[in-house]
C-alpha cells in the first residue's frame, strides 16, 4: 500500500448530531443563531433524529480520517450507538443546561452519573466509547451547578466538555460578576476538573495563566469562530504559557464541516495572519494540533500518535494526487506543507479504529452511507415544520 500513513485525528469540540440541521441560519452572529434558528428546532427533535444525524456525522469524520470526536450533546445512549455502528471512537458528554419551562440542571446530571458508574467511564469494544459531563456555559447553568458538576467529574475522572468565552456579548453578567469566566470556572472548582474549554477565544493573560497553571485544555474552533464572527483564538500566548490546545469542528450547523484537516489549515492562517508571523503555526505543527495536541486536551494518552500503548487509531493518505506531484522523496517540512495546505481530507483513502479497518477506499466498511444521509434528510425535512397545536 503506497501513501502516508497517521494518526487518527481528533476532534475535540463537536456536535455532530447537528447535520440534520445543517445550513439553518448561516448569516447569523452566535447568540442570534443559537436562539432563533438552533434552539427551535432542537426543542423538535427525537432521539431517533439524534441518533440518524450522529451517524452521518461519523461517517462524515471517518472518511476524512477523524477517529475520535468529542461530542456535546442529547440523547447520548443514541449518540453511543451511532458511534458503534460507524466504528468510530467518541467522548460524549450529555449537555447540561437550564431553560424556563425545560428539565432542572440537576435531573441531567443524576443521568450523567447513573449512566457512568453502571457503564464505566469507559464502555465498548476496545473502549470506543467515554462519557462525560456536559455544562452547555456559564450563562446557560448557575454557578451552584458548576460546582456540583465539578465534584461529581473529579469524583469520576471524567471530562468535562463546557462552552467557554466563545463571543463577546454572550456572558456579560458572568464577567460582571467574577470578573471573567476562567476566574468563575476557578471559584466553582472546574478547573481541578479535567475541562476543555470549548472556543475560549476571549481570554485575557490572566485567564490564559488560570488555564495553564490548571492544565484546562482549550478546544480551538477557528472555522465556526470564523463563520458566526466571534473571534480570532490567541493560539500563539496559548502555545507559549503552554496550555494543552486541538482542534474542533464545532457542529455541522456552526461550520459547516466536520474536516479537520480544513481546520488545521484554517487554524494556522488565522494564527499567521492575526499575529503577522508566518512562523507562528508551520504544517507540523497544525497536524499536532489534530492529532496529539488534541489527545492532551482532552485528557488522553491512549490516543493521537502512532506509538506502543497507544490504540491503533491510524490514517491512510493516498498520495496519487496532485498535492503530492512534486514526490515523496522530500524533506519533512516539504511533505507536511502539501499534506496541510494542499492535500486535505479529499486524500483519506483508509481509516482503522483499534485496528479495525473502518474506511476502505474511502468509504465506509460498516455501515450504508446513502441510508444515513437518507434517514437525516427526513429528519431535516421534519424538523422544519413548526410544532402543531397542543393536544387535549
Amino acid at each position: 500500500m503506497t501513501g502516508i500513513l497517521l494518526p487518527g485525528l481528533i476532534n475535540t469540540h463537536a456536535h455532530s448530531a447537528m447535520t440534520a440541521l445543517r445550513g439553518r441560519g448561516g448569516d447569523l452572529p452566535l447568540i442570534d443563531w443559537l436562539q432563533q434558528a438552533m434552539w427551535p428546532a432542537e426543542a423538535l427533535m427525537t432521539p431517533e433524529d439524534a441518533r440518524a444525524g450522529m451517524l452521518l456525522g461519523s461517517i462524515e469524520m471517518l472518511r476524512g480520517g477523524v477517529t475520535t470526536s468529542s461530542e456535546m450533546y442529547f440523547a447520548i445512549d443514541e449518540h453511543a450507538e451511532a458511534v458503534l455502528e460507524t466504528g468510530g471512537r467518541a467522548i460524549l458528554a450529555e449537555v447540561i443546561f437550564e431553560l424556563p419551562g425545560g428539565e432542572d440542571w440537576g435531573a441531567a446530571v443524576e443521568r450523567v452519573n447513573k449512566r457512568i458508574d453502571y457503564l464505566g467511564l469507559r464502555t465498548g469494544p476496545d473502549e470506543r466509547i467515554e462519557f462525560g459531563y456536559g455544562p452547555h456555559s456559564a450563562y446557560m447553568l448557575p454557578p451552584h451547578a458548576l460546582g456540583v458538576i465539578a465534584g461529581h467529574a473529579r469524583d469520576r475522572k471524567a471530562l468535562v466538555h463546557m462552552h467557554v468565552a466563545e463571543s463577546p456579548g454572550e456572558d456579560v453578567e458572568q464577567r460582571s460578576r467574577f470578573g471573567s469566566v476562567p476566574r468563575l470556572l476557578q471559584e466553582t472548582g472546574l478547573l481541578d476538573a479535567r475541562l476543555v474549554a470549548a472556543h475560549a477565544v476571549h481570554l485575557s493573560d490572566a485567564d490564559i495563566d488560570l488555564f495553564a497553571a490548571s492544565g484546562t485544555g482549550v478546544a480551538h474552533c477557528p472555522a465556526s469562530n470564523a463563520k458566526l464572527a466571534s473571534g480570532i483564538l490567541r493560539l500563539k500566548a496559548l502555545r507559549k504559557a503552554g496550555v494543552p490546545v486541538g482542534l474542533g469542528t464545532d457542529g455541522p450547523a456552526s461550520n459547516d464541516r466536520l474536516d479537520l484537516l480544513d481546520e488545521a489549515r484554517t487554524a494556522a492562517l488565522l494564527a499567521r495572519v492575526s499575529t503577522s508571523d508566518a512562523r507562528t503555526v508551520s504544517a507540523a505543527d497544525a497536524l499536532l494540533l489534530a492529532t496529539r495536541y488534541g489527545a492532551e486536551a482532552l485528557g488522553r494518552n491512549d490516543i493521537g500518535a502512532l506509538e506502543v500503548g497507544r490504540w491503533a487509531d491510524i490514517v491512510h493518505i493516498g498520495v496519487d494526487t496532485p498535492a503530492f506531484a512534486t514526490g515523496l522523496d522530500v524533506d519533512d517540512e516539504e511533505l507536511l506543507g502539501n499534506l496541510i495546505w494542499s492535500a486535505g481530507s479529499r486524500t483519506v483513502r483508509d481509516v482503522w479504529v483499534a485496528g479495525d479497518r473502518v474506511v476502505a477506499d474511502g468509504g465506509s466498511v460498516r455501515t450504508d452511507r446513502q441510508r444515513a444521509q437518507a434517514q437525516v434528510a427526513a429528519s431535516a425535512a421534519r424538523l422544519r415544520v413548526p410544532p402543531g397545536p397542543a393536544g387535549p
